[in-house]
């Protein structure tokens, strides 16, 4: 299976044209709740890896009841009335699932010693996938009756490895997986996770991956962000790439860029579950907003059942939100027939929407801002010009066409 090719003469579109819509001036991201309504609830921050002597994360005191603004972003109630996620296995590839996170209980099949999850990342991801309702708290899972898998693909302190995410997807697949949320984003592949990708592919599990790796715990006040490039499995043929976004559709500063993603979800300061205790933690990265985007395929591939996972990745992207990089829309990809995908298992043609993000030389960036600001300022004054003149003439004749 082939999601999207990296090559499109359809839809590319350039980084350094949609950069200033990709990154904000400065975001900080703080331990709170960012809610629709409600107070402001301060949060925990959830880590996605642990130093040799730190404790296991502990169990959050805070709980946070209003509704999340990335629930609002996704329109999650709406999407509920189409699809809960019932009858779909979601593997999650991280630092293992807490069988007893009480949201999750009862829907978790562990496999090896991917229960014992003392990091927390997993447990958190699995939870923007598939935790249960509770009452009078607006938080829940995208596909609230979705079955969790929860395999390895990480040591016991959250450093992931291409072996480990590679045996972690197989066993995943062997299970029964219908969709596998990987949270890892590598910086080189090797055979034996190439593998596994196309391992995945041939048994029809659509693999969703973090299209870059999350931000560190701790930065460097001056540091600055590599150049766009690749991570794996998010870059392979096959794997539905998925950047994450703020609450203003931005990314911070100096933030990781890949060269090719599908998707951009919700990611920045999230709030998700811990793998012990009812209350609630804060998150970022693009391995949650893959989550986000896994949690939604359950959705579409639990209404319908007869879709193949190409055609899932194909419905999420053609019915995404327009933008420098399309806005997965959980509503849209389940109510919408933009992308003309038939349940008897065909398909339509739909548009590519791979985006290729090239070299971004400090010239070139240069030369080709210049140029959108100039065409924009002649495109300000054209439309100031043409009202000048129009509705002044249009007030005259109570806007009534001209008679001849």
């Amino acid at each position: 299976m082939r999601v999207l090719p990296r090559a499109s003469a359809r839809r590319t579109v350039t980084v350094t044209a949609v950069l200033p819509m990709l990154v904000s001036a400065a975001v900080l991201v703080a331990p709170a709740a960012l809610a629709g309504d409600g107070p402001t609830v301060r949060l925990p921050v959830l880590v996605s890896g642990l130093e040799a002597d730190a404790d296991c994360a502990k169990a959050s005191t805070s709980v946070a009841k209003a509704l999340p603004w990335e629930h609002q972003s996704l329109e999650l109630s709406r999407a509920a009335s189409f699809s809960t996620g019932a009858g779909v296995k979601v593997a999650v590839v991280d630092t293992g699932v807490s069988a007893t996170a009480p949201t999750l209980a009862g829907r978790v099949r562990v496999l090896g010693s991917a229960g014992d999850d003392c990091v927390g990342h997993g447990t958190f991801v699995a939870g923007l996938i598939a935790a249960a309702p509770t009452k009078g708290v607006a938080f829940h899972g995208v596909a609230p009756r979705a079955e969790i898998i929860a395999t390895r693909g990480t040591n016991e302190r959250g450093t992931p490895s291409a072996a480990n995410v590679a045996s972690g997807i197989r066993e995943a697949v062997d299970a029964g997986a219908d969709v596998v949320d990987v949270s890892a984003a590598l910086p080189s592949t090797s055979r034996e996770l190439d593998a596994a990708v196309a391992y995945a592919a041939r048994h029809d599990a659509l693999i969703v991956a973090a299209a870059v790796p999350d931000p560190p715990s701790r930065t460097s006040a001056s540091s600055s962000a590599p150049p766009a490039r690749d991570y794996w499995p998010a870059a392979a043929p096959g794997v539905l790439s998925v950047l994450d976004l703020d609450v203003k559709g931005q990314r911070p500063t100096k933030a990781l860029l890949p060269v090719h993603v599908n998707l951009a979800a919700p990611g920045d300061a999230v709030v998700g579950i811990g793998p012990r205790g009812h209350g609630h933690f804060i998150g970022s990265g693009s391995s949650l907003a893959a989550a986000y985007t896994a949690g939604t395929a359950a959705l579409v591939r639990s209404a319908f059942p007869d879709l193949t996972a190409e055609q899932v990745a194909q419905r999420l992207v053609s019915t995404a939100y327009p933008d420098a990089v399309s806005r997965l829309d959980a509503y849209a990809a389940l109510a919408s027939v933009r992308d003309r995908t038939k349940v008897d298992g065909t398909t339509a043609a739909v548009p590519e929407s791979r985006v290729s993000m090239p070299d971004t030389s400090d010239g070139d960036r240069a030369t080709r801002m210049g140029m959108l600001v100039a065409a924009l300022a002649v495109g300000a004054v054209l439309v100031v010009g043409w009202a000048a003149v129009v509705v002044p003439r249009g007030r005259a004749r109570g806007w009534r066409p001209t008679r001849h």
